[in-house]
């Protein structure tokens, strides 16, 4: 089977290059990112391609070129970097995606695997703790991240209308823990105390990154499709989490959070900004 995976050069596509390559040696694995991956230390059945998904007629060249069976969608920007403008990021998220899906059902690929996000769902007060895969998806509006996973998530129910014939694997994971992972939810841990904002009791699932991995190869090998969410057994508060990491846990209050975080991000002392707080 020929599979391509964008994003992988990320931490989750390096590892699921790793295992499917040494799993399925008759497998060829054509991974896909803006950044080069290091040709040395890839296995035989590895084909880097350097592809910017933000510009659609590179994607469609690279599907046409190498006609995939399978292609597993794991590229995103969990951290963009300050100078880049939200029409930038929305065209390598959403457009970028919506490049991609369309050019799988013009080649006829058999089956999509797609990296969405929990953060697809949306953070409203009216959620319930846990929610489960029937839960309405309502994004974020003032969360970039959320809200274009959320867009990605409609062009996928479309494209489940318009193409049945195409398997999707929709994955929406927690929050991703493992050795060298860092997003903005892990940043929220990494200072001398944990911070959570006075009066609010946010809760958080996790899932271990091997697990991912895991669940995508099984994926993959089955030819599965459906919608799921990925996380462990039960939930954290950050008190709890700064409990386990024998830190403190320090509560501030919404507003000054905001003002202290619109003032850091712009200037990179701030890993994200006050649309995180809500």
């Amino acid at each position: 089977m020929r599979v391509l995976i964008t994003g992988a050069a990320g931490h989750i596509g390096q590892n699921l290059l790793n295992e499917l390559a040494i799993q399925h040696r008759d497998w060829t694995l054509v991974a896909a990112d803006v950044r080069s991956l290091p040709a040395q230390h890839l296995r035989p059945n590895v084909e880097p391609v350097q592809l910017d998904i933000g510009h659609p007629r590179q994607v469609r060249d690279c599907v046409r070129q190498w006609r995939p069976q399978a292609i597993v969608h794991l590229a995103s920007v969990v951290n963009p970097p300050p100078q880049m403008s939200a029409t930038r990021l929305h065209t390598i998220e959403v457009g970028g995606s919506r490049a991609l899906f369309e050019a799988a059902v013009e080649h006829d690929v058999r089956q999509l695997v797609v990296a969405s996000s929990a953060a697809a769902y949306g953070f409203h007060p009216d959620n319930a703790e846990l929610i489960d895969e029937n839960h309405p998806l309502r994004g974020q509006s003032q969360f970039p991240y959320a809200r274009h996973k959320h867009e990605i998530e409609q062009l996928l129910a479309g494209l489940r209308q318009s193409c049945p014939q195409l398997r999707q694997l929709v994955l929406r994971p927690g929050t991703i823990l493992g050795r060298g992972v860092h997003n903005p939810v892990t940043d929220l841990f990494m200072g001398r105390s944990v911070l959570g904002i006075s009066g609010r009791c946010s809760r958080f699932v996790f899932i271990w990154d091997q697990d991912v991995v895991n669940i995508i190869r099984q994926g993959l090998e089955r030819g599965s499709e459906g919608i799921y969410n990925l996380a462990g057994d039960g939930a954290l508060s950050l008190r709890e989490i700064a409990g386990l990491l024998r830190k403190p846990y320090r509560a501030l209050p919404a507003p000054l959070l905001r003002s202290a975080l619109a003032l850091l991000r712009p200037v990179g002392l701030a890993p994200f900004g006050p649309e995180q707080v809500d």
